[in-house]
Order: structure tokens, then C-alpha cells, then sequence
């Protein structure tokens, strides 16, 4: 059938090109960004009022229980209360609506979503190198890169407060954190594209600038770092009946009734074939080396306790051990503000962010629906490497060391996901942007203080059922 003359040729026509956009220079997207500040002057950035309109925070936590597992619900609360900065790691979806009330320029990334300092880390590259980078995407989308850099900023003023640090240095953390997102974005503005794609924060950049001491101290916890499979199998498994199975310990990892039954493991082929589709060749031949043992539930997190997390226990013909960790995937508590997902499937949609968002993502990185209710899921390795930042031992130094390079990793993820001039000619070479976010930070903390005492109430009054784990 010959093809209309004012039609455009289709994907998959032999005449079809993918439209293409003229590559402006940086200079001029530089100027563009600039242009901006006429529309939000970046001192705006650090009002925070509370609005007449907003929403109950605790109506908006418990709208999503309903999709929660319930007799997990009470853990995620519990974990709540332990304080202000746990509320706040709780509390994306309230910081969601909140922020979609705050300025901004209209200029878009590849948002993490959920962007606070525990959710940076280390962890093991496919190539074995330890990097540091954003580990968290279960609520990433294209949004404002501010609302990424207000919720990490705003965390430092909370997590700083929660080791008894003053306001004042509570507040130059959250400033050191944007100082350094400004500079860095500044450095990846002028790189070329391919130089930014394979930019990571490795050892050696982590550590550089760190005084001796305290790289010793660091280097010693790095070297002693050793989760993965391995050393994980004899932590979660045990013999049951003469076979490898998890280990059960109720309520944090337990095996519901229904993956006993036969109805559910017949199933489980067919949810693994859809995982294995959602993967490349050369990572399915991979997996293919490993057969599936035992499932389970496990709670995981702070927000996503309630949601159907659980792990996957695979061993090779030669008994060597594979956790699978597989998570609900639903949809981004940005998307009633920013826009619903390109992706139908949230799993797709969590993988499509984190690939974009990292320079080196979990080899095993995929999604699967399950056929028996229709949840969608994505899938990575459990804990491959994985060192996560101990604020508890943390003091004024450390704090502000660790605020740079999460300001460093979130600029680089920027980079890779949006267009770093843009926003780097808005911010400019001055700390007026810098200081702006620290106001607003000491005063989003302060807010969520009073949404965290609006849970311990709820809970005193016994409108919120809640499970303290000893």
C-alpha cells in the first residue's frame, strides 16, 4: 500500500528518520537559563509557607495503606515515629504535594524522586568497582531538578537536628550540599556528552580532599565491606526438610501461606520467564546459570514497608548462592504533579530512572508482573556491595563531607538526565541559589517536625495502629 504524501514515514518504513533537534551550544542554553531568573529569581527558592489548600500529611500517608500489605502497615508507622528525619523518610508523597506548590523554572530532569541523603550510597559496578552514587529510584520520573535538590537539602537540616547538631551547622550541611551540586553541575555543563554518560564517583574521587584521618577510618570500612550473595546466604538461609530454603523471621522476612501452595508455585515459572524478558540477551544467558529455590516476603525500607518486597533465593549447578531482591513497583508519588509516566509498567518505569539516572546499574536489573493479581514488580540483586551512610556516627565534619559528595552525585545524575547548562546558567557562579535552599531547608524541617508530631498524636489517640521493633 503506497503511503499517503502527507503522511510522515513511520518507524520501520526504510525512509523513516528519527526526528532530530538542532544542538544548541552551551553558551546559548547557558543564556536561556539565565533568562529564567527574570521568571523565578532564585531567591524565591527559599520561601516555605504553609498554604491554607494543604492537604492533611496523615490523610496523605494513609491513602496509600490501602494498597500496603495491612499487618505491615503498622512497622512502616512504627518506623516513622522514631523521629523527625525517619517521618521524612516516610513522607515522599507528602513532600510531593508540597513541593509542587514551590517555584520553579520549568526546566526538567530525570528526577530520583525521592532524593534524601540515606538514599545515596556505595555499591558494586558489573565491572566490581565500588562507586558512590543515588541507590533509591522507586520514585523516579521526569520533574524539576529543584524538587531533587530542596527534598536532599531539606534531609541534611533533618539528620543533622537528629545527631544534635545546632541549626546553624544543620543549615551550612544543607548549603555545602547545594554548593557543591552548583559547582559540579557548573564542571558537567562544559563536558562532552560521552565524558558525562561515563562520569562516577569511584574510591579514589570519594576519598580525595578528605583528611588523612579520616580517609583511614574510611578505607578501613570499605576494605571490611563485604555483602553480596555470599554473605548473605548464611545470614537469610537454613535447611528445612533436608533442602535450602530462607529463614523465617517473622514479621521482617517470613514465607506468606500462599507460596506453600501448589496454586502459587505454578505460577512461578511463568513470573520468571517474564523477568528474564525484561532483560538483555547476554543477562538472560547469565541467569539462566542459576534455578530459582525459594521465595519470600521481606520488609525493606521505611517507605516501602507495606509494599510487596521480598527476596528470591537462586543457586548455581555449582551451589553457589543468588538473592534476587523484587519490589512492588507503583506509580511515582510525583506523577500527580509532574506528569504520569511514559511507562504503563512502573517496574519499566523505576529501571528506565535508574539506568538513566546511575553510570553503572545491577547487571540483574529487570521487572516482571505477577499473572496471579496483576502487581507489578522490578528486580535487582540484594545488597551487591552495598555500604550505606551511618549517620548516627557522624559529626559536623563528616556531615558536611558526605553533603558534597551527595550534592556531587545528584548533579552528575542531572547531568546525565537533563541538560546541565540550562540549569547551570540559572544558578550562576554566586551563592545566591546556595543560600536560598538552606533557608528553605531549615524551614521544611521545620514543618516536617509539626507533621511529625501530627503522627504521634494520631497514633496516642489510636487512629494509627503501630508495631515498635525491638
Amino acid at each position: 500500500m503506497q503511503q499517503a504524501a502527507h503522511e510522515s514515514p513511520r518507524p520501520g518504513d526504510e525512509t523513516y528518520r528519527a526526528p532530530t533537534a538542532p544542538v544548541r551550544s552551551i553558551g546559548d542554553r547557558m543564556a536561556q537559563g539565565r533568562a529564567r531568573r527574570e521568571q523565578v529569581a532564585r531567591a524565591d527558592h527559599g520561601r516555605w509557607r504553609k498554604g491554607a489548600q494543604r492537604a492533611d500529611p496523615i490523610e496523605i500517608l494513609k491513602a496509600s495503606d490501602a494498597e500496603r500489605l495491612p499487618e505491615l502497615v503498622p512497622i512502616r508507622y512504627g518506623r516513622m515515629l522514631a523521629s523527625p528525619f525517619a517521618f521524612y523518610r516516610g513522607a515522599a508523597a507528602v513532600m510531593a504535594a508540597d513541593l509542587a506548590a514551590t517555584p520553579t523554572t520549568g526546566v526538567q530532569v530525570q528526577a530520583c524522586g525521592d532524593c534524601h541523603l540515606v538514599n545515596f550510597g556505595g555499591f558494586a559496578t558489573p565491572e566490581r568497582l565500588l562507586i558512590f552514587d543515588i541507590n533509591d529510584f522507586d520514585e523516579t520520573l521526569p520533574a524539576p531538578w529543584e524538587w531533587d535538590v530542596k527534598r536532599l537539602a531539606a534531609s541534611f537540616v533533618l539528620a543533622a537536628r537528629s545527631i544534635g547538631l545546632p541549626d546553624a551547622e544543620a543549615r551550612e550541611a544543607a548549603v555545602t550540599c547545594v554548593r557543591s551540586y552548583r559547582k559540579r553541575l557548573a564542571e558537567f555543563s562544559t563536558m562532552d556528552p560521552l565524558s558525562v554518560w561515563y562520569a562516577r564517583i569511584g574510591v579514589e574521587e570519594f576519598l580525595k580532599g578528605i583528611p588523612k584521618s579520616r580517609q583511614d577510618a574510611l578505607r578501613q570500612r570499605i576494605d571490611r565491606q563485604s555483602t553480596g550473595s555470599d554473605a548473605e546466604f548464611p545470614k537469610l538461609t537454613e535447611m528445612v526438610s533436608g533442602r535450602i530454603a530462607i529463614r523465617d523471621a517473622p514479621p521482617l522476612i517470613f514465607h506468606p501461606d500462599i507460596t506453600q501452595t501448589s496454586e502459587f508455585q505454578s505460577h512461578l515459572p511463568a513470573l520468571f520467564d517474564d523477568y528474564r524478558a525484561s532483560l538483555a540477551d547476554d543477562r538472560r544467558h547469565l541467569l539462566d546459570r542459576y534455578r530459582l529455590v525459594d521465595v519470600a516476603i521481606k520488609v525493606v525500607g521505611v517507605g516501602s514497608v507495606g509494599r510487596r518486597c521480598g527476596i528470591a533465593l537462586m543457586m548455581s549447578a555449582s551451589n553457589q548462592p543468588l538473592f534476587l531482591q523484587f519490589k512492588e513497583a507503583v506509580a511515582s508519588v510525583l506523577e500527580p504533579f509532574a506528569g504520569t509516566s511514559a511507562y504503563a509498567h512502573h517496574g519499566q518505569r523505576v529501571v528506565f530512572g535508574q539506568r538513566l539516572m546511575q553510570p553503572a546499574s545491577d547487571v540483574f536489573l529487570g521487572w516482571f508482573t505477577a499473572s496471579m493479581t496483576g502487581t507489578q514488580y522490578y528486580v535487582r540483586q540484594l545488597r551487591d556491595s552495598k555500604i550505606k551512610p551511618v549517620i548516627e556516627t557522624m559529626d559536623v565534619v563528616a556531615m558536611e563531607i558526605y553533603a558534597k559528595r551527595c550534592g556531587w552525585a545528584l548533579a552528575r545524575a542531572h547531568a546525565k538526565g537533563g541538560d546541565a547548562a540550562l540549569i547551570s546558567g540559572y544558578l550562576g557562579n554566586g551563592c545566591a541559589f546556595d543560600d536560598a535552599i538552606g533557608d528553605f531547608s531549615v524551614a521544611y524541617a521545620d514543618q516536617t517536625e509539626r507533621d511529625y508530631a501530627l503522627l504521634k498524636a494520631a497514633v496516642r489517640k489510636g487512629e494509627i495502629a503501630v508495631h515498635i521493633e525491638t
